[in-house]
């Protein structure tokens, strides 16, 4: 199956394979969820079938939006896909950006919307085994430490959030 992605070409968005984005390092559309509970962040392991970054300590979940997709949607879809998880509500926190090496020669070059929610107690993921091979409640205060100290379990991009943006993810935004 044939998936196109939101993807910047000669300065316009069009929709491109995604294999071939990250082939050639195309910067694209993405989404990034991090589902909190009681200072607790969701983490989830990529499945070994992923083609990158398998087996890695991941945010709750990201993807790609397809082509036409509103980003909040993608983010439902994609907790639903790859934790069952329904009816989350989610606030979007910001916009990053960000290039790194996934590994097998691909690259991704992300332009990410940024979502977070409060997953209620006795509501738990259950993943997709396609997707995700495990997962876990890390407490916040402590991630980046270890994520630093073993930076070879965790995705590229949960270190580059952790490392660049852990401020406009993880405080919550102004009342108004």
């Amino acid at each position: 199956m044939t998936i196109e992605i939101p993807t910047w070409v000669d300065g316009r968005l069009t929709p491109v394979e995604k294999l071939e984005a990250h082939v050639k390092g195309l910067r694209h559309k993405a989404i990034s969820v991090f589902l909190m509970r009681e200072g607790r962040v969701l983490l989830q392991r990529r499945a070994m079938g992923k083609y990158h970054t398998p087996g890695l300590w991941a945010n709750t979940c990201c993807t790609h939006p397809f082509w036409g997709e509103d980003s909040l949607d993608c983010a439902g879809r994609r907790l639903a896909e790859e934790l069952g998880l329904t009816d989350v509500t989610l606030e979007y926190r910001d916009t990053v950006e960000y290039r790194a090496d996934v590994g097998g020669g691909l690259i991704e070059h992300e332009v990410v919307d940024i979502f977070v929610g409060e997953l209620p107690s006795g509501v738990e993921p259950k993943p997709n085994p396609d997707e995700v091979m495990d997962t876990i409640w890390h407490p916040l205060d402590t991630l980046a430490e270890e994520v630093t100290r073993k930076p070879e379990g965790f995705t590229p991009w949960l270190q580059i959030y952790l490392r660049d943006h852990a401020t406009k993810i993880f405080t919550a935004a102004d009342p108004v």
